[in-house]
């Protein structure tokens, strides 16, 4: 059984100007996972009720996906592109049971 990891990472008020600057880096990375399929589900909290925020922008994003180990996941949380450019405040890594579906 795998074991799945997720990473739960919260904005610093009003992130989306340095969201949109890393966004590509940040994404290949979770294409990567994705590719290797390791990748379970990954995405963005939006600001408001709204599916595309718009300026209003983003609180924080989840990651949950396949590691070896949970220091694995944490380095591999830990060199988020998001991290270098200032966008996350705070990132909580921790396992993660898939039971449905």
């Amino acid at each position: 059984m795998p074991l799945f990891y997720a990473i739960i990472s919260q904005d610093i008020p009003n992130s989306l100007p340095l969201r949109k600057e890393a966004r590509p880096a940040h994404v290949e990375r979770l294409v990567a996972l994705k590719e290797e399929g390791r990748l379970l589900i990954a995405g963005p909290h939006p600001a408001i009720d709204a599916a595309d925020p718009g300026e209003a922008g983003f609180t924080g994003s989840l990651v949950v996906a396949e590691f070896e180990s949970l220091e694995a996941a944490q380095a591999w949380a830990d060199a988020d592109p998001y991290i270098e450019a200032g966008v996350y405040e705070k990132v909580i890594v921790k396992p993660f049971n898939k039971v449905l579906p």
